[in-house]
């Protein structure tokens, strides 16, 4: 449109994406699926490349409780580098948008039966949610808009591996805007040596300050944090991390999340005895936390947790 003027076609360049060649005839949306893996369990994997040339993943979870889950991405890549985790390996390149983010969404309620709809949307996919949530937060309230998905917001889990400044805003906006979302702070590990060994960036923050971030937004919106624990075989799984645990939890309104390492052939990390499991629960429960064991879904197809990555292999 050579009539219009030059810079105002620019802005048009820059803000406008075109569609053309997406795999959905007659759809807005812009991203390609470029794969579609489904587990045994009923696990759906999907690999979405964006116009840029750029590529992500995202999970459909079903289980027989009736709940139809969505697990998103935010990133393309992941800055946090957590050792034992596939989506920080080959670095962080760009945020999505929030188009990008809700395209995952509606995706991922597409592979649903025309009588089902997703139920629940868990944020802790590839990314550091925190960090976007310029794109997370718009994308959600389209999820959760009464003419648009209808996903309840107490339905929605936002995981953080734990940024102070993060979580304060997210706390801010769930308060001013009566979105009770849930918040999920990846620990991994019960003392700063540890954890800043396998989660890098808590050589910037320290528990404490995590754990007041987490306190704070407990404060503000009422609502439990749970704190999700990956156990590694020989790493953060002895009885010392237990009682370390125990205490940095015995006081807190909390639930802890233990998941088994899913593991990835190129790390190094593996998961724990069965056994270490049950006595890691067992133990923490005996201290008066309450405790979830996450059982794997999805590994067969590596969508499980910790497992997605941005270029597949």
């Amino acid at each position: 449109m050579t009539d219009l003027p030059k810079e105002f076609r620019q802005q048009l360049a820059e803000r406008f994406s075109n569609v053309t060649g997406s795999d959905v005839t007659g759809s807005i949306f812009t991203g390609k699926e470029l794969q579609r893996h489904q587990s045994d369990d009923g696990t759906q994997k999907l690999l979405l490349e964006w116009l840029d040339g750029e590529r992500t993943e995202c999970v459909l979870l079903q289980d027989d409780r009736h709940h139809r889950t969505g697990c998103i991405s935010t990133q393309i890549g992941c800055a946090m580098g957590c050792r034992f985790c596939a989506s920080g390996m080959d670095g962080f390149v760009r945020n999505l948008s929030r188009g990008e983010i809700l395209e995952q969404i509606l995706r991922l309620n597409s592979l649903l039966p025309k009588e089902e709809r997703l139920t629940h949307l868990v944020v802790m996919g590839i990314g550091e949610p925190v960090l976007n949530l310029d794109s997370l937060l718009p994308a959600l309230d389209s999820a959760t808009a009464a003419d648009g998905l209808n996903v309840s917001v107490r339905r929605i889990t936002v995981s953080t591996v734990g940024i102070p400044a993060g979580i304060r805003r997210l706390a801010d906006y769930v308060t001013k805007n009566h979105k009770a979302y849930k918040l999920a702070v990846s620990l991994h590990a019960p003392n700063d040596e540890l954890r800043s060994e396998i989660v890098p960036q808590n050589r910037h923050t320290g528990i404490e300050t995590v754990m007041k971030a987490a306190d704070d937004y407990f404060a503000v919106t009422g609502r439990r944090v749970t704190f999700e624990y990956t156990l590694i075989g020989g790493v953060n799984d002895q009885p010392l991390h237990i009682r370390q645990l125990a205490a940095l939890l015995r006081h807190r309104n909390a639930v802890v999340n233990i998941i088994p390492l899913n593991p990835v052939p190129e790390l190094p990390y593996r998961p724990p005895a069965g056994k270490m499991v049950r006595r890691f629960a067992e133990e923490l429960s005996a201290n008066g936390i309450q405790v979830k064991i996450r059982f794997r879904k999805g590994d067969k197809i590596s969508a499980a947790c910790g497992q997605l990555r941005r270029i597949c292999r």
